[in-house]
């Protein structure tokens, strides 16, 4: 059966982070085109740390721009930043990235369900850098009590100012992501310290489900009606 409900495009968004939802987070993570080619400006290690060096939690206030209120979102960062999980708002689900395989799972609370999604393309999210990017060093600067520099971030959309950690946490970023959308986030606690690999596994008991088509294959046409 065709149906014409428009499935989303998959994209990056600072709503991503569960604002509008875990599925949309998983749609943005698992976003085409590749890797952006490095800029010819780029100097090499003229750059903050990209993903952090140690284990740790962060909880940020989310707020992209047009929405009133900023929302509580919790990540985790393990394995050098290799593993990254990050939890919807309410307890509504959590998506966990694992960038050693370039895989994605949406976890879905209230339905005890998860499905697991090939990240082909790479994994990109607000909370983390890539050398697409430029940057220009400014100064040194705190948020949530932890030191952290200043760095101006230019992509192909815009502008952003973000304030890094030594050891590569993203503490703040405000401005323009790497897709042109704007917004804010701000970390609120950092807590560094071990963290247990089952953090990062669909709880036990939870059913697998397979994800919906990704949009360009056969049955994601049909889905459009094509």
């Amino acid at each position: 059966m065709k149906h014409a409900t428009p499935r989303p495009r998959y994209r990056r968004a600072w709503t991503g982070a569960g604002l509008l939802g875990v599925a949309t987070f998983a749609a943005a993570v698992t976003a085409g085109g590749g890797p952006r080619p490095a800029r010819a400006q780029d100097a090499p290690g003229v750059h903050p740390p990209l993903t952090p060096t140690r284990d740790v939690q962060v909880d940020y206030n989310v707020q992209p721009d047009g929405v009133p209120e900023p929302k509580a979102v919790r990540t985790w960062f393990a394995y050098n930043g290799g593993l990254m999980r990050i939890d919807s708002p309410q307890g509504m689900g959590e998506t966990i990235l694992n960038r050693m395989s370039r895989q994605v799972t949406i976890i879905i609370n209230p339905q005890k369900v998860y499905s697991q999604l090939d990240a082909r393309y790479g994994i990109r999210n607000p909370f983390l850098l890539d050398l697409s990017m430029s940057f220009v060093r400014k100064g040194a600067s705190s948020v949530a009590g932890v030191a952290c520099t200043q760095w101006d971030v230019t992509t192909d959309q815009g502008n952003a100012t973000a304030c890094v950690t030594e050891d590569g946490v993203v503490l703040q970023e405000i401005g323009v992501d790497g897709d042109g959308l704007k917004g804010k986030l701000e970390a609120t606690k950092v807590v560094y310290g071990p963290i247990p690999d089952s953090m990062f596994q669909p709880p036990e008991g939870y059913r697998k489900v397979e994800p919906p088509p990704p949009p360009g294959t056969p049955a994601g046409r049909d889905a459009k009606g094509g």
